[in-house]
């Protein structure tokens, strides 16, 4: 059949160019059509579409965009220490990024002796839902402001950052440096990397506006709103999994140190792995093989 379809292929192609508008091109394009639908429709796949999202897909839209993921996160970096040295040198600066209600809360459940007592405020499974909702609202909120040429974004990235900033520097200034890493960033690296992420898709849908190449714009946007929104879908499990262990894992600020180490370094090893490791050797492994 296919040996058949090449034939075809070439009298059709001799066929449209010196008899465009002959009934026997007609048939010919039926029969070709026809046979191409035998050869492919029920072609076998060797993994399913899921599968070979997650393993190839999406690693190899994250490598195209390395550069934009580099740079958000140099950005909300950026962010992130301004607003801690922002905080060392004015008072007032916590309670007006994070909230005098929120501050003041923090401050009696640290007279109490728990100072984490926040992520025990709620059962849950109700923390786990309302955090998981909220975290891709932010994330994809980070990525719609894109459309505004990458200012949006850059927006978002720095609200975010300086809430984190001024937040891990209120508990270093209170002495509870390490601690708050060891609790609060159990949860943390899945979340600020996700966010970090969602403002590198925020940055290619801009990007692809400010900056069209050698395509037209509208095309342009088409690509970058199509391989950011699969970046996008690849973080929302993540996201999830981050809203798991805020609302199951965190609650226990007073866990062993080893079992907190252990969590939060294998979500910065798989963070750095499947979004920085993986797609570069599967690059690699493409350019071997071709």
């Amino acid at each position: 059949m296919a040996g058949q379809f090449t034939e075809l292929v070439n009298d059709l192609g001799y066929s449209k160019t010196f008899y465009p508008h002959s009934k026997v091109t007609t048939y010919l394009n039926g029969l070709a059509s026809r046979i191409y639908l035998g050869i492919y429709l029920n072609k076998k796949e060797e993994t399913s579409r899921i599968v070979r999202f997650w393993k190839t897909e999406l690693p190899t839209v994250v490598r195209r965009y390395h550069k934009e993921i580099l740079y958000s996160f140099i950005i909300f970096v950026l962010f992130a220490l301004m607003a801690a040295f922002s905080a060392a040198h004015d008072e007032t600066f916590v309670r007006g990024v994070l909230g005098d209600q929120y501050v003041d809360m923090t401050e009696d459940n640290i007279a109490k002796g728990d100072p984490f007592g926040v992520y025990k405020s709620d059962d849950q499974l109700s923390m786990f839902l309302r955090i998981a909702t909220n975290n891709i609202q932010v994330s994809f909120l980070i990525f719609i402001a894109g459309f505004i040429l990458s200012i949006g974004t850059l927006w978002q990235l720095f609200q975010n950052g300086v809430m984190v900033g001024a937040f891990q520097y209120y508990f270093f200034a209170k002495g509870l440096g390490l601690k708050s890493v060891l609790v609060i960033w159990i949860h943390g690296t899945l979340e600020i990397s996700s966010i970090i992420i969602a403002g590198a898709a925020g940055l290619v849908l801009g990007n692809s506006i400010l900056f069209p190449g050698t395509h037209r714009r509208l095309a342009s946007l088409k690509r970058g709103g199509k391989d950011g929104v699969k970046l996008m879908i690849g973080l929302v499990p993540i996201f999830i999994m981050a809203a798991f262990l805020e609302g199951f894992i965190t609650r226990y600020s007073r866990m062993p140190v080893w079992l907190s180490v252990s969590i939060l370094a294998a979500s910065l090893f798989f963070v750095i792995w499947y979004f920085v490791v993986y797609p570069i050797q599967l690059e690699k492994k493409r350019r071997t093989v071709s």
